[in-house]
C-alpha cells in the first residue's frame, strides 16, 4: 500500500472548493505549488500531496504505476473531500499531472470531480527506456546526480537568477528525494500510456504547457485536450515546473477554468497584459485597440516564443514602432485570437501561404510555431507534401529542408 502525506498549502471554507494537488517527480508539493496556491481567486482549500519518498511522504520501494498512485490519491484526500460540500478538483505537474489525470479517467464519479488540470505533462511522457536507464542511474548513484541536469529542464531562461530562494528549495526536494522510490517513479512513468483512453475522460480537462517546456512540450498539451475535449492553455515564460516559475498566470488559468468568470478561448489567457509591452502610451488613447494590442502580444509571445518576440521588441525603434503595433494588433490581436480556428489549424495555413509566397525565413519561425501550437513531425510533413502537389516540387523540397532543419532544432533543445 502506498502512503501518501498530505499538506494544506491554503484554508477555505467548508462551503467552498477543493483543489488537490499533485508535484513533479524529484519535487515536493509545497515549494512547487505554495505561491501559486496563495494567489488562487474565490473561496478554495488548496491540499497538496507528496509522491513517495519526496517531501513528506514515506518512501516506497516496491512496484506500483500511476493507477496505483491516482487511488493512492483517492484514498488519501478521502477525509478532506467528505469535510468539504463544494466542488472537487485535481492538478498535477508532470508526474503529478499524469496523476491527475488518471483520477479524471478512472475515479471521477467516485470523487465526485468536476474538473482536472493536467500541467507541463500528457497522456505519456518521454520513452519507456529513457525513464528505465534513469531509474538505474538514480539507484546507482543517488537522487543528487540528477540536480544538475534538472536545474536545466526545469526552468525557463533567467528563472534561477530572478528567483533563487524558490529555485533553491525546489532543487533541494530533489536533493532530498529518496532515491529509491524515485526509481520507482521513474518505471512507473515508463508503463504510463493513455492516449487510446483519453475519450473515456470523466470530467472536465485543462491542459496547461509551459513556452519553453523541452521536457513535456506544448504538443503533448495539445494531444490531452484533443482527446479529451478539453482547453489547452500555454503559459509565456514557463519551462516544466509553471506553478513556481509563473505563479499569478498559472493562478490566473486555474481560476478561470474551475470557478465562474470569462472561459479560456483560444488557448490565451483572456485579459492577461503581455509581460513587456513594445507600444508607447502615446500611440493610441483607443482603450479598444490597446486591448487588442495586448491580446496581440500575448498570443504572438504564445506562438512564435517570448525570446523571438523580445528579440523583435529590441530591435523596434521610432521608424517600425507603427509598423510593429500594426501587425501584432490586426495579425496576432484580430487573427490569431478569433475562435473559429484553433492555432493548430492555423499554423497548417500559414506554412501553406509561406511556401507559396517563399517567404523561407518567416517558413523556419513558423515551423518552430506549428510544433509550439502542437503539430506533430508527420503531420507537418504532409502539409509540406500537399504543397508539393499544389504549389510545385521545387518550391516543396525547399520548404522541406528548412523545416528539417527547424524540426531537428527543437530536438536538440529538447535533450537533457
Amino acid at each position: 500500500m502506498i502512503n501518501l502525506t498530505l499538506t494544506v498549502l491554503r484554508h477555505g471554507s467548508a462551503d467552498g472548493d477543493l483543489l488537490i494537488v499533485g508535484p513533479s517527480l524529484g519535487t515536493a508539493v509545497t515549494p512547487l505549488w505554495d505561491g501559486c496556491a496563495a494567489l488562487l481567486d474565490g473561496d478554495v482549500t488548496v491540499v497538496g500531496w507528496d509522491l513517495p519518498g519526496h517531501g513528506r511522504s514515506p518512501a516506497h520501494d516496491e512496484a506500483f504505476s500511476i493507477p496505483d498512485l491516482a487511488s493512492a490519491v483517492v484514498t488519501a484526500t478521502r477525509p478532506v473531500r467528505e469535510e468539504h460540500r463544494g466542488r472537487t478538483f485535481v492538478a498535477g505537474v508532470s508526474l503529478g499531472g499524469t496523476v491527475a489525470l488518471e483520477v479524471a479517467l478512472g475515479h471521477a464519479a467516485e470523487t465526485g470531480l468536476d474538473a482536472a488540470a493536467v500541467i507541463c505533462s500528457g497522456a505519456h511522457i518521454g520513452s519507456p527506456r529513457d525513464w528505465h536507464e534513469r531509474a538505474e542511474l538514480v539507484r546507482r548513484a543517488g537522487a543528487p546526480v540528477m540536480v544538475e541536469p534538472s536545474a536545466r529542464r526545469w526552468f525557463a531562461p533567467g528563472f534561477l537568477e530572478r528567483d533563487p530562494a524558490t529555485g533553491t528549495a525546489l532543487l533541494t526536494s530533489l536533493q532530498h528525494a529518496d532515491s529509491r522510490s524515485y526509481a520507482r517513479c521513474c518505471e512507473a512513468l515508463a508503463a504510463f500510456d493513455v492516449r487510446d483512453r483519453l475519450g473515456t475522460v470523466g470530467c472536465r480537462i485543462l491542459a496547461v504547457a509551459g513556452e519553453a517546456d523541452n521536457v513535456t512540450p506544448v504538443a503533448l498539451a495539445a494531444e490531452v485536450a484533443s482527446g479529451t475535449g478539453g482547453e489547452a492553455v500555454t503559459i509565456p515564460g514557463a519551462a516544466h515546473l509553471a506553478p513556481a516559475e509563473r505563479p499569478l498566470e498559472v493562478a490566473r488559468v486555474l481560476s478561470r477554468f474551475l470557478g465562474p468568470g470569462p472561459r479560456l478561448t483560444g488557448g490565451r489567457i483572456d485579459g492577461t497584459p503581455p509581460a513587456r509591452p513594445i507600444w508607447r502610451p502615446d500611440m493610441t488613447d483607443d482603450p479598444t485597440r490597446s486591448a487588442t494590442l495586448a491580446d496581440g502580444f500575448e498570443v504572438r509571445r504564445a506562438v512564435l516564443g517570448t525570446e523571438h518576440v523580445d528579440a523583435a521588441e529590441a530591435r523596434t525603434t521610432d521608424f517600425t514602432a507603427a509598423f510593429q503595433s500594426l501587425i501584432t494588433r490586426y495579425a496576432w490581436g484580430e487573427i490569431w485570437t478569433r475562435p473559429g480556428l484553433d492555432r493548430r489549424t492555423r499554423s497548417v495555413i500559414t506554412l501553406t501561404a509561406l511556401v507559396a509566397r517563399g517567404h523561407w525565413e518567416e517558413l523556419a519561425l513558423h515551423v518552430r510555431a506549428a510544433l509550439r501550437n502542437g503539430l506533430r513531425r508527420e503531420e507537418i510533413e504532409e502539409v509540406l507534401l500537399q504543397t508539393a502537389i499544389y504549389l510545385g516540387v521545387p518550391s516543396a523540397n525547399h520548404a522541406f529542408a528548412i523545416a528539417q532543419q527547424e524540426i531537428d532544432r527543437s530536438h536538440q533543445e529538447s535533450q537533457p
